[in-house]
């Protein structure tokens, strides 16, 4: 562990625990959820650590580490819990208050979430043009997979215009009380 800890933010330990029903202080560090996550390999902080890291209220160095931003919410790390901690649920809530505390560490997937959550308030379901041109727009990387695009409008798997359907205003409105509730 880190000789350079800071005094631990009981508040933000209150706060996992409280966003995600979980109680973080059952983890006993035994390593399933790291020895199962198929990700790990490209994780600055191991999924184990990162429980041990919130047990120890260090908010700043788990909201600004890379993990909460790369993992898949793939469930595994749950499943393979002896303690039935919903791992997975206290790396989303992480991911949350990362993205509220203005951490976002890989930048580009949070523009990819940023841009499917566009494309389904505005359509009422995923629209993947949308998508691929908000994630695009957001990164920089414009044009970067054009070639790409003939292809799939041929096969039928990229549509020009989203997909209609009935009560668009009722999607958005649940972004809106979701916003709203959380002042994001």
């Amino acid at each position: 562990m880190q000789d350079n800890l800071k005094q631990a933010d009981t508040s933000f330990i209150k706060e996992v625990e409280k966003r995600s029903g979980q109680h973080v202080v059952e983890c006993y560090q035994c390593g399933n959820c790291t020895a199962g996550c198929p990700f790990n390999f490209a994780y600055d902080i191991p999924v184990s650590r990162i429980m041990r890291l919130v047990q120890l209220g260090q908010r700043e160095t788990v909201l600004s580490c890379h993990s909460i931003w790369l993992c898949s919410s793939c469930q595994t790390c749950t499943t393979r819990c002896p303690n039935s901690i919903d791992v997975a649920k206290v790396m989303d809530v992480l991911r949350h208050m990362a993205r509220e505390a203005g951490y976002a560490t890989e930048r580009n997937v949070k523009a990819f979430g940023d841009s499917f959550l566009a494309s389904v308030k505005k359509n009422g379901r995923l629209h993947e043009l949308g998508v691929a041109i908000g994630y695009e727009m957001r990164t920089g990387r414009i044009f970067t997979d054009i070639d790409l695009a003939p292809s799939m409008i041929g096969k039928g798997r990229l549509h020009i215009k989203p997909h209609p359907i009935h009560n668009t205003d009722q999607v958005a409105g649940i972004f809106n009380r979701f916003q709203e509730e959380t002042h994001e």
